[in-house]
């Protein structure tokens, strides 16, 4: 088996997954105030601009399908080489972009490779190390996934004061190379995951077709109504081939995706219900506040107010790594749900907010999501078998990626247009938000009673060894199904007396 020098060394492999998924998700959250920059000097219109990322994000939600298709079915840490390959093309096709097309493209090509080694890399990752290992696992993987987001606004504040762009693209792109040098270097030939495994073409299908028009849909929200054909018709059908994919994956005998099994337990649903409202409330009041912010104050004091949300995140990184293998992991993303919707409401206090409420609410933003979505992946991940890892991320990052960044836009739009007063809009938007982080977690609290679960220790060592998912997990709504069947029999005792 072909080795690369750095073959088997933690360090080395946690780096390349750091440097294989900060580059397009630090860009997410910095090109807020560098987009009108970006736009005057490629001669783009800011609709454009939208439009762009609108495609980059979809093509994030489709790489989470194709990655488990590909490793099911081809040598996975090839893939990897490839997938880091095409990340710096991307990379550096959209920093030495000349056109709109050159950049949307690399953008294109930033958001699936990083879908794409997200799958590829992190389940090996915890699996691929002895158990003293996860507890750093869990830090990286939350600074990846949600630090790098939340350092976006102060990276993109310095750039934009700076008054460019492509230095920022550049080292993007240098990130990017030294992502693909570790995938070298870490390289263990690997063979596909299970060739037996079936080719679907249709999952894969829906995914980019729903994606791709609903996310074509939000992107329109910022030139169009919300009700025109342009936006509403894309936006409906894309989340209608999204749910006839779940459907599909749920009913399917030989499913690419264990969406039945996730569905129909118990802690999983929860878990992802949680991701989800939390990644629907927590971007949509960051990019309300973020552009309330900006009538006050220029780019880079905006980034300096939102640095303790970045703080919070490497706070709960530890708190996660901390509680891993003890019960409170399960009770982390109902207390995150609460910093969550708190923060947002600081932001709601005042309008535009003062520098001190928005100091607070970015902190307790931050501790806020951190404590939300990779803890809630964390649970859904421990309910099910390791070998399901993959494809557990998967689903998660797809309906994450769906409730983050095609409902910011929409938040946008309403806050842009409805209301009054300058500010009227993004009050009402930043009320929903919080409603939706306490409704979320009110919904998992219902679903945990429903099916009797009980919060217990995670059984890591059982997990790790592919014996049995880490805690059991009751089938959803248990109680309601035993209760059913013990009323039918006693109404049919008593016709019989």
């Amino acid at each position: 088996m072909r080795q690369g020098r750095l073959a088997g060394r933690y360090p080395a492999v946690a780096a390349m997954v750091v440097c294989a998924l900060v580059p397009y998700l630090a860009l997410s959250g910095a090109l807020g105030p560098i987009t009108p920059i970006i736009a005057d000097d490629l001669h783009m219109s800011l609709q454009t601009m939208s439009l762009g990322a609108g495609l980059a994000n979809a093509a994030y939600a489709v790489g989470t399908v194709l990655a488990v298709q590909f490793a099911l079915l081809l040598p996975q840490r090839r893939m990897m080489v490839v997938y880091a390959a095409v990340l710096v093309f991307g990379s550096v096709l959209t920093a030495a972009a000349q056109d709109p097309a050159m950049f949307i493209v690399g953008r294109i090509l930033q958001g699936l490779c990083t879908s794409l080694l997200l799958i590829a890399a992190a389940p090996p990752l915890f699996l691929g190390f002895p158990m003293s290992r996860l507890r750093s696992t869990a830090v990286i993987m939350n600074m990846c996934i949600f630090g790098a987001v939340a350092l976006g606004p102060l990276i993109g504040g310095i750039q934009a004061s700076a008054d460019g762009w492509r230095p920022l693209f550049w080292i993007v792109s240098l990130i990017s190379v030294a992502a693909l040098a570790l995938s070298l270097l870490t390289f263990e030939d690997a063979p596909p995951a299970d060739l037996t495994a079936p080719k679907d073409p249709l999952a894969i299908a829906l995914a980019a077709c729903g994606a791709g028009l609903a996310f074509f849909g939000a992107s329109q929200l910022l030139t169009h109504p919300f009700l025109s054909v342009t936006t509403i018709v894309p936006l409906a059908a894309g989340l209608a081939l999204i749910v006839i994919l779940i459907v599909n994956q749920s009913v399917k005998a030989r499913p690419l995706l264990t969406i039945r099994t996730m569905l129909t337990s118990t802690i999983p649903v929860a878990g992802i219900v949680v991701a989800l409202f939390a990644a629907a409330a927590s971007v949509s009041a960051t990019e309300l506040s973020e552009g309330v912010l900006a009538t006050r104050y220029g780019p880079l004091h905006v980034g300096l107010l939102y640095l303790p949300e970045f703080a919070g995140a490497v706070i709960t990184a530890f708190v996660l790594g901390f509680v891993l293998q003890r019960r409170p992991l399960q009770y982390l993303p109902l207390a995150g749900m609460g910093f969550l919707a708190a923060g947002i409401l600081v932001f709601r206090i005042e309008l535009p907010p003062s520098q001190a409420l928005a100091l607070v609410g970015s902190g307790l933003t931050g501790i806020g999501v951190g404590a939300t979505v990779a803890p809630a992946l964390f649970v859904a991940g421990f309910s099910l078998p390791s070998a399901n890892l993959q494809r557990v991320f998967a689903i998660v990052e797809l309906l994450r990626a769906v409730a983050a960044f095609m409902i910011a836009p929409v938040f946008a739009h309403f806050a842009a247009t409805v209301g009054s007063g300058q500010y009227g809009g993004a009050g009402i938007a930043l009320w929903i938000g919080a409603a939706l982080a306490i409704a979320g977690a009110l919904l998992a609290v219902v679903i945990y009673g429903l099916g009797g679960a009980r919060p217990q220790a995670a059984d890591i060592q059982t997990f790790l060894a592919g014996a049995s998912p880490a805690w059991p997990s009751p089938p959803l709504l248990a109680r309601v199904r035993r209760r059913a069947p013990a009323r039918v029999a006693a109404q049919d005792l008593v016709q019989c007396e």
